[in-house]
């Protein structure tokens, strides 16, 4: 169940870094973090690429309500979703790619398919 996951942070700091990892991800195509933060990025980008398919006013406020940069909002509706228009879902791939060197956290590269 997507959002259960606490992250060790309070509630407003949790929302407030996953927000901004979402829209780096969609700027960007990919980010490399942890496999915790990584499964919660994955359920609220996916989220927003089936928002944005719909592609109506009402669609554009609730990614705007959540994405941080308009730029990236623009790059949603314009490139994004319409490339997954056929796809029912499974819009990122997370890949383990090992332990971090400093606490061994397991770390992920979350990608765009």
């Amino acid at each position: 169940m997507p959002g259960t996951r606490k992250l060790g942070r309070p509630t407003d700091h949790r929302k407030a870094m996953l927000r901004g990892m979402v829209t780096f991800l969609l700027e960007n195509g990919q980010i490399e973090t942890t496999l915790t933060r990584a499964k919660e990025v994955r359920a609220m980008a996916e989220k927003m690429i089936t928002i944005a398919k719909t592609n109506d006013l009402h669609a554009k406020r609730q990614v705007m309500a959540y994405v941080t940069k308009e730029s990236v909002t623009k790059k949603l509706f314009d490139e994004i979703a319409p490339n997954y228009a056929d796809r029912k879902g499974g819009y990122t791939q997370i890949i383990k790619i090992g332990p971090r060197r400093g606490d061994a956290a397991e770390m992920a590269i979350i990608k765009l398919v």
